[in-house]
């Protein structure tokens, strides 16, 4: 499983008021000096007439198109992306843990493709920072987490203040007892929308880079030929809803794999407009859905994690994505 928005006219009855005040003010002046009053008249020829709530200048409408443009002035420019984050957070599930990398039924972080230490693995970490990543790394993600766990993972994440958050999520929302329990969409498009607005809520400036959910047909395809597979899937009821009873290819059987991937595909699609909607987010375009693992990256504790090769090729697939110049976003 390769896995958030006038001017001021003066009123009429205020407007009366100065206009009856301007003119008391002009007959007193016209009945004791005849030529202040010609010149008055003359003034208010050249000014124009007064009318009932007309405005001064120092009161007149702005030009909208004016106002536009000093809007667009002192609009602040887009955040840019930056290529090579200095501090790196996972969260997500038992994938990014490295859970069955190394041994059996335990994790294993420092095969993770997101924070691994191993050299062999090359993760996005070492590929970012080096070898120096004391106090600059944190592995948050937790085995056998879906995606209503991620939204306390990301403000866990956020107290940390990383310039990036790496997110893989869905496979365990997808790998149900059954087709009916898996995590509806709407459900699934909740948490997550709810993650990526608390990390903008409370770290403004981490970059959040998300993964695809990994393929679940391709797992049985790669699998289900293996009889040693098809007993560990069955012995640990490792995700049912896609591999129980991995020998079956009854028409029932077929439809219950097609509804599983239907899911899967459903949540990227979740995944790539919650993401498309926050300017400092990059979804990885389908590239792990994509991706065409073999049983060599799975794991030889379960045939279902990814192995260390698995990790590795994720590592490879998340740096392409970050070091890009240009936002992925579909």
């Amino acid at each position: 499983m390769l896995v958030s928005r006038r001017p001021v006219a003066l009123t009429l009855a205020a407007a009366t008021v100065v206009l009856a005040a301007s003119t008391a003010c002009s007959s007193s002046s016209s009945d004791s000096d005849p030529d202040s009053a010609a010149e008055s008249g003359a003034e208010k020829e050249e000014s124009g007439p007064s009318s009932p709530g007309a405005e001064r200048p120092e009161d007149q409408a702005e030009d909208p198109a004016e106002g536009q443009a000093e809007t667009e002035q002192q609009a602040a420019p887009e955040p840019a992306w930056d290529t090579s984050p200095s501090s790196i957070a996972a969260i997500g599930d038992s994938i990014t843990r490295g859970f069955d990398t190394c041994g059996l039924l335990t994790d294993c972080p420092e095969a993770s493709w997101a924070t691994g230490t191993d050299a062999e693995v090359a993760s996005l970490a070492a590929q970012l920072l080096g070898d120096d990543t004391a106090d600059r790394v944190w592995n948050l993600a937790e085995t056998g987490a879906n995606v209503a766990d991620l939204p306390a993972q990301a403000r866990r994440a956020a107290r940390h203040e990383p310039q990036l958050v790496t997110v893989l999520i869905g496979a365990n929302d997808a790998c149900a007892g059954d087709v009916e329990s898996m995590t509806s969409v709407t459900d699934f498009e909740a948490d997550f929308a709810e993650s990526v607005e608390l990390l903008r809520a409370e770290s403004p400036e981490t970059q959040i880079y998300v993964s695809s959910v990994p393929d679940l047909m391709r797992l049985w395809e790669e699998g289900s030929e293996s009889m040693m597979a098809r007993t560990v899937w069955g012995m640990a009821n490792i995700c049912p809803s896609m591999l129980a009873d991995a020998g079956n290819r009854s028409e029932g059987a077929d439809a219950r794999r097609e509804a599983v991937r239907e899911r899967v595909q459903a949540y990227n699609e979740v995944l790539a407009r919650v993401c498309a909607e926050d300017e400092l987010c990059r979804y990885d375009g389908g590239a792990v859905f994509d991706y065409e693992f073999t049983s060599d990256h799975l794991s030889e504790w379960d045939w279902f994690h990814p192995g260390e090769s698995g990790q590795r090729e994720l590592a490879a697939l998340a740096y392409e994505q970050v070091v890009a110049n240009v936002t992925t976003k579909d």
